[in-house]
């Protein structure tokens, strides 16, 4: 049901520097770059956007989740955003409470957004 997501973010280069690393464990990487709007995803197609903050005012929260092959990546992008000095929500585990196979990790982006990987495929 969703074709692509864009956030706006204060600082391109930091967002992006933090999502070229935490997407790469999850097969992700830049598909499209204009400059200041990048387009990431899986080849050919660009499925989320960063871009400069154009409008609005102030923080809005958003929540993202990225999809994981398996639970190996989500602990890999955790280990990524970690390294990338992203503040820690939830270390990878089991969330039960979702559904018995749900396995996620959060962490905040240089935005302070929500940002998650997630695997729903049992071990």
């Amino acid at each position: 049901m969703l074709d692509h997501l864009s956030i706006q973010c204060a600082d391109v280069a930091v967002s992006a520097g933090f999502y070229d690393r935490v997407l790469t464990p999850l097969g992700g990487g830049r598909v499209m770059d204009f400059g200041e709007v990048i387009g990431y995803g899986i080849p050919p197609m660009p499925s989320f956007w960063i871009g400069p903050a154009t409008t609005g005012e102030g923080f809005r929260e958003a929540h993202i989740a990225f999809s994981a092959a398996d639970r190996s990546a989500v602990v890999a992008f955790f280990d990524a955003a970690v390294a990338a000095g992203a503040e820690v929500l939830h270390a990878p585990r089991l969330w039960p409470e979702y559904h018995p196979g749900y396995f996620g990790a959060f962490v905040r982006d240089p935005d302070g957004n929500n940002v998650e990987a997630v695997c729903h495929v049992p071990e």
